[in-house]
């Protein structure tokens, strides 16, 4: 199952405006492992290829280790929760770096 700072292909199918769409790279955040294999969520956070300039994306490369064909941002403001079963296969995982710069957005974003 999924791990927390993996990339996956996630099926986001039909979408209120603005919301993603169709199959799309995300960052899965949560939750952690101690919630048991049975849960059926998993908290996610979208992708873009479209670089806005927002300060809430973080940008992640197109490597091997992450398994994007390009440059992507993480879209911090469209944290989802989603069934498992939406998740369509691994991509790869971002680094710690990448990694702290969400946990740190997602954060401010909770007020946490």
């Amino acid at each position: 199952m999924a791990s927390i700072d993996d990339l996956w292909l996630v099926d986001f199918g039909d979408p209120y405006p603005g919301e993603p769409a169709a199959h799309r790279p995300a960052l899965v955040i949560g939750p952690p492992g101690t919630f048991g294999p049975g849960f059926p969520f998993v908290m996610v956070v979208p992708l873009t290829t479209t670089r806005w300039g927002l300060s809430l994306h973080v940008e992640v490369e197109a490597t091997t280790e992450t398994g994007l064909d390009q440059t992507s941002y993480v879209q911090c403001e469209l944290l989802r929760s989603v069934n498992g079963n939406r998740l369509v296969h691994r991509l790869g995982q971002i680094d710690g770096e990448v990694s702290s710069q969400v946990s740190s957005i997602i954060k401010t974003l909770l007020n946490l």
